[in-house]
């Protein structure tokens, strides 16, 4: 009779406990700490290229300004920038040279003078286009000698990566050289005319009353200089001229990053305006550096890279000159590196650590990193392939905190 008393009792009760469970649960669960949402990311294993990343500027290599062999009056110019000029038809501009009667012997000396002086430049110009061409043979040779040896694996993919660059910087030359001869060639041709009209003669009427300057190279009209017709003497900067789909890079970068580079290394254009990645690679770094003023107000001493592009012209003829561009110099290649996202990394002294998810749980770990490219880095000690650490961790992730994530959510582009 006792003990259904107190089955009775206990039953009468266990809905209040029940309660009381419930309530203590529901406590507990309201003061639990909730997991921390983050985003993760899987450290893995491939390439590492590791870049110097700078803005720098398109550039036309080869330049040319045309100027006034004498004096006059300038007819006023009809061209415009951006309009299309041929080598000996396009006519640039058109002067009525000054009356020979009224020049004095040192005008006619120092035109006789500009005329030794073209006469010379077309020479040197002749050497050097000679020099740029048996070069380029040399080039071509050691190229075509290259692909062969690496069909039979005698040399490295280095190596023949190496001759190629020599081949193309040797092309860049000798078109180069051969620019240069044809404007040493239009200069002693301008300056012969220009002595022409210097000569008092006899019969002034045979000459031709005005001065035509036809094109000396086949490109563009990159600037109008002197666009009004107006008294011009000897010298004054007419128009320029270049060739738009002869680009070339001018990458300015620290000193300290500019003794990395070497001649040949590869080079990425991005957020370029146009679709895709441009590649190029580079052809000299400038021995001076400049200082410069960054955004910050920090004085810097900075170098310029030049760099010739390798991509097809169809790919970037939107381009200009000196239109802006982000690049990235490749001075080291990594066949195969652990490595993370370096937002997942951050430093503590002179240790650096990531927090790695071990069972839902953050957990602080010390690597040992080697090289970088500012979006990747490499992990020496520390980490393992396949490990998944938080990315961009804030103060709110802590030891043994609980995390809460949907998966690995960083992919870096290569």
């Amino acid at each position: 009779m006792k003990g259904s008393t107190r089955i009775n009792r206990v039953l009468r009760r266990s809905p209040w406990i029940l309660l009381l469970v419930v309530l203590a649960a529901m406590l507990a669960y309201g003061f639990w700490p909730a997991p921390v949402a983050v985003e993760v990311t899987t450290v893995r294993r491939g390439p590492l290229l590791v870049t110097v990343n700078d803005d720098g500027i398109t550039r036309i290599r080869e330049k040319y300004v045309v100027s006034a062999p004498v004096s006059g009056k300038l007819l006023r110019v009809e061209l415009q920038e951006g309009d299309a000029v041929q080598r000996g038809q396009t006519v640039l501009a058109r002067i009525e040279p000054s009356d020979p009667t009224l020049l004095d012997a040192r005008s006619h000396a120092e035109a006789q003078a500009r005329v030794q002086a073209a006469k010379a430049a077309q020479q040197q110009a002749e050497a050097s286009l000679q020099h740029a061409q048996e070069a380029s043979e040399l080039a071509d040779h050691r190229y075509d000698r290259a692909r062969k040896l690496i069909e039979k694996e005698v040399i490295t993919r280095e190596d023949l990566d190496q001759a190629e660059h020599e081949h193309r910087m040797a092309l860049a030359d000798q078109r180069s050289a051969e620019f240069g001869l044809n404007v040493a060639r239009f200069e002693l041709e301008l300056a012969k005319a220009a002595l022409v009209r210097t000569r008092p003669a006899d019969d002034v009427d045979d000459q031709p009353a005005l001065l035509t300057i036809l094109a000396p190279v086949t490109g563009r009209v990159l600037r109008v200089l002197e666009e009004n017709a107006g008294a011009v003497t000897v010298g004054t900067e007419l128009l320029e001229l270049g060739n738009p789909g002869d680009l070339e890079m001018e990458i300015d970068v620290l000193s300290t990053d500019a003794v990395k580079i070497r001649p040949g290394s590869k080079v990425f254009v991005e957020h370029w305006g146009g679709d895709g990645m441009l590649e190029g690679d580079v052809r000299i770094i400038e021995p001076a550096a400049f200082m410069k003023v960054s955004a910050l107000g920090v004085e810097e001493q900075r170098v310029n890279v030049i760099a010739s592009f390798t991509s097809p012209l169809e790919n970037r003829e939107t381009l200009g000159d000196a239109y802006r561009i982000e690049a990235r110099i490749v001075i080291k290649e990594l066949d195969d590196a652990l490595k993370v996202a370096t937002g997942a990394l951050f430093r503590e002294g002179q240790n650096w650590f990531v927090f790695r998810v071990v069972e839902g749980r953050a957990d602080l770990q010390q690597v040992q990193i080697g090289e970088s490219n500012g979006l990747e880095t490499e992990i020496v000690s520390g980490l393992s392939s396949n490990d998944v650490v938080v990315l961009h961790p804030t103060d709110k992730v802590q030891q043994h905190v609980r995390v809460r994530f949907d998966g690995p959510t960083e992919q870096i582009e290569q």
